[in-house]
């Protein structure tokens, strides 16, 4: 008889965070029966969409639930320095909670926990595996490369420190500097500007917790990154190394429905998709920064300036910037305050500006030529997967490193740019024009072979026997050993 395991999940209270782990949690258990698993849920009031996320996947599948952590007394986001921070405060707070939920599962006698999977800021969490003799996984959504420059990060973390001016509140690195960065887990060397802002930023909170987390995750059994391996064959090389913790390259795990199914504006949806149908194949850029981007007035003139000088038909989501440091973006509530002189008017019947989209179900659109992107994994993989070339527009976390990885290392994407900095850089007009260009370009390399070499790999990985469904074998077999 199959033994019967539980496999627990813990989160970052982000839609970008928790879309990654339940996926994986679905993924895990439809393919390996035996196991079932919960994921239990941080929640901050204040993030309506995923809440909304949560709701409609409270019923995904009858081998994983989801379980509400009790709430905390609130925490003052104006303590911290950075979102980071505040977020990885709140998740150390809950450990008492974790430590509870999985004693509960454990004191039932109907299953075994055979392990506790914590996402990339969840690393405290390991405390409390090692407490319960629960054997500790991290489940990291971001690519290889990322992973292989956090396990350097300790090292090139006293680089930095010596070789650039600390102003007090950051590291100033001039746009034109020689010096470039050796990464083991990149073919290239990096320019310091395409670092994470926290990274530079040394003296805020969230530099610290950059580093806490990375010096944590070797301590766990296994690690398992949702990429594959012909995609980053460089990069997963590097991080699979003696003394470290076993990688598990086991995607692209995606949520290939996305928000068509659960957001709650569908009305704005469903006139996407109609506007979406009405235009010919492959003619529409689709410009879309992220559940966590939002782009201020001076940047959203200069991409209205540009679309208005490239011609193209276009679909733009734009997000209005977050209230505080806990809200994610919200709807601009009039568009043409924001956006130049008669832009809507001139650009009616060949343009579409939005607010929050069903991206994935964007991207699977016929009519879709282009992404211009904000590179975050979650984005590049299900592009990759509709085979949707990439024109890079970085705004936070390890997405300017994404972006390079794409345009130099995998030459996947076009270029708009690779180290934008949100609040303190600005994309000209005539950058997004020549950008755009490229990337509607029908004769380019980038659309004609490699986007669709790789949109054909992705698949394949999946598949019996590929890389990724062998990996996620072994995976299970590690699992199950535990007991």
């Amino acid at each position: 008889m199959m033994k019967k395991l539980e496999v627990v999940f813990i989160s970052t209270p982000g839609i970008g965070n928790l879309v990654p782990v339940v996926e994986f949690a679905n993924h895990l258990t439809k393919h390996h029966p035996q196991f079932s698993a919960t994921v239990l849920i941080i929640t901050i009031s204040e993030r309506p969409v995923v809440n909304a996320y949560i709701q409609s996947r409270a019923s995904l599948s009858d081998r994983v639930r989801l379980v509400h952590l009790p709430t905390l007394d609130p925490l003052s986001p104006d303590e911290y320095q950075s979102s980071l921070g505040y977020l990885c405060v709140l998740i150390e707070k809950h450990k008492l909670h974790v430590k509870h939920a999985i004693t509960e599962i454990m004191d039932s006698g109907s299953v075994r926990v055979a392990g506790l999977f914590v996402d990339m800021f969840c690393t405290p969490m390991i405390d409390v595996a090692n407490e319960l003799d629960v054997p500790s996984y991290l489940y990291f959504a971001s690519p290889a490369s990322f992973l292989g420059f956090l396990f350097y990060l300790p090292t090139l973390d006293n680089q930095l420190a010596t070789e650039f001016v600390d102003s007090g509140s950051e590291l100033i690195v001039p746009r034109d500097s020689s010096i470039e960065l050796v990464i083991p887990s990149f073919l290239n060397p990096l320019p310091p500007l395409v670092l994470p802002t926290s990274t530079l930023k040394r003296n805020q909170d969230g530099h610290a917790w950059f580093l806490y987390h990375a010096r944590r995750y070797i301590e766990t059994k296994g690690i398992i990154v949702n990429t594959f391996r012909e995609l980053e064959p460089y990069a997963v090389d590097s991080v699979s190394v003696t003394g470290m913790p076993p990688v598990y390259p086991i995607g692209p795990v995606l949520d290939l429905y996305g928000p068509a199914q659960w957001h709650p504006d569908r009305a704005q949806q469903e006139e996407i998709m109609k506007w979406l149908d009405d235009q010919p194949p492959l003619s529409v850029a689709f410009l879309c920064f992220g559940s966590q981007g939002s782009l201020g007035v001076a940047q959203l003139r200069e991409i209205a300036t540009g679309l208005d000088r490239a011609g193209f038909r276009f679909l733009w989501s734009i997000r209005e910037p977050p209230k505080g440091t806990i809200y994610l973006p919200g709807e601009y509530p009039n568009l043409e305050e924001v956006l130049p002189q008669g832009f809507l008017n001139r650009t009616d019947g060949i343009g579409l500006v939005c607010g929050w989209v069903p991206q994935v179900t964007i991207l699977a659109h016929q009519a879709i030529a282009g992404f211009v992107s904000h590179c975050g994994w979650n984005s590049i993989l299900e592009s990759l997967w509709y085979g949707v070339p990439i024109a890079t527009w970085p705004i936070y976390a390890e997405q300017q490193m994404n972006a390079f990885q794409l345009v130099k290392e995998l030459g996947l994407a076009v270029e708009i740019r690779l180290d934008y900095r949100e609040g303190s850089d600005l994309v000209l007009a005539e950058e997004l024009e020549r950008g755009l260009r490229r990337l509607m370009d029908s004769g380019d390399v980038v659309r004609t072979k490699k986007v669709k070499e790789m949109k054909e790999k992705s698949r394949m990985a999946l598949m019996e026997n590929g890389s990724s469904y062998k990996s996620l074998q072994s995976l299970a077999k590690q699992l199950v050993a535990n007991h």
